[in-house]
């Protein structure tokens, strides 16, 4: 299995960026599909989940409203379109699936390498 997180760079507060993750090696039709983020310093944050088969979405509270997660079942891929972008939300953003729908990083043992997002004030 491999997960290949991109679109991550440097945007100024107030803007947006859309990061996606290609997912491939095998099927993930009742896999849950989440985006977790770690800022320097701080321990790895949970931002989104969205179940491969259901379309069921969960955030994190301190990006409800302003973040939003899709897929494209098609092209076996997930995006994070992040609005509003603070600068507390400088991060590297890590996409990652779980055989099951959870929130709970532990559970997710498929990874990403993490893409950067640096937003400026």
């Amino acid at each position: 299995v491999q997960l290949q997180a991109s679109g991550g760079g440097l945007v100024q507060a107030g803007g947006s960026l859309r990061l996606s993750c290609l997912a491939s090696g095998r099927t993930f039709g009742s896999w849950t599909m989440g985006w977790f983020r770690q800022a320097p310093g701080k321990e790895r944050e949970f931002v989104a989940a969205i179940t491969w088969g259901g379309g069921r979405i969960y955030y994190g509270g301190s990006v409800k409203g302003r973040f939003t997660i899709s897929k494209d079942n098609a092209k076996n891929t997930v995006s994070l379109r992040m609005n509003s972008l603070k600068p507390e939300d400088t991060a590297v953003y890590y996409c990652a699936a779980a055989p099951y729908l959870t929130t709970i990083e532990g559970d997710y043992d498929q990874w990403g390498q993490g893409t950067l997002v640096t937003v400026s004030s």
